[in-house]
């Protein structure tokens, strides 16, 4: 927050970005359950489960040059996210589906959580995918637990998925921005496709790594 108040109005062209989810915790009996409650006790560590507040998104409206803001969540977020969005700014909606390939199996109890979501929403901005094939929404990929391990972040997004995302939604020379930046994925789609990148991260471990 406190950088993004020192931005001017509509003084970027895209925002991709990947907050903290609303996760409630669950877990199943047997080993699922055990490798469950690791995995939600890694995020939780993290802070990466407790959300994240309308003024955030408010700035994020302010800072924009219209509205072109790409947004990862939760299942739980996805009401909240749809009705600022839409409902309040009139914003158009797309859904980028993130599918993995190899997903943690943890299954015992519940559907198995074999992708994640991005919201896109978009208001007098910039999207052109160019062709057919790069304008598809679904993604397939695996999990990068090389990746994941060597920049130290549990949640870190697939870069092939972050820079087609750069590459439809904005043209060289704009500016990117991601105000939760973990270890820097959106930065380097942005500066490896001649995007100039603005980046908020408060842990200082993944802003080093950034």
């Amino acid at each position: 927050m406190e950088v993004l108040k020192r931005l001017p109005d509509n003084s970027v062209d895209l925002i991709v970005t990947d907050p903290p989810y609303l996760i409630e915790k669950s877990s199943g009996g047997g080993s699922m359950g055990h490798k469950a409650m690791k995995v939600y006790d890694e995020l939780d560590g993290k802070n990466l489960m407790n959300g994240f507040g309308e003024e955030v998104l408010q700035e994020l409206v302010r800072v924009c040059n219209g509205v072109n803001i790409y947004l990862f969540c939760s299942k739980r977020q996805i009401p909240w996210l749809t009705r600022f969005f839409c409902e309040k700014h009139g914003c158009g909606l797309e859904v980028i589906v993130w599918e993995k390939t190899n997903p943690v199996p943890l299954c015992s109890n519940k559907w198995l959580n074999d992708k994640e979501l991005c919201l896109f929403f978009r208001k007098d901005a910039y999207c052109k995918p160019g062709c057919m094939a790069n304008a598809r929404t679904v993604f397939r990929y695996p999990i990068n637990q090389k990746d994941k391990k060597k920049y130290g972040h549990p949640t870190i997004k697939p870069l092939p998925i972050i820079e087609r995302i750069v590459l439809n939604s904005s043209r060289p020379g704009d500016t990117v921005l991601d105000p939760f930046m973990g270890s820097g994925t959106t930065g380097v789609a942005a500066v490896r496709n001649g995007r100039s990148f603005i980046g908020c991260e408060i842990d200082r471990n993944y802003f080093l790594t950034a």
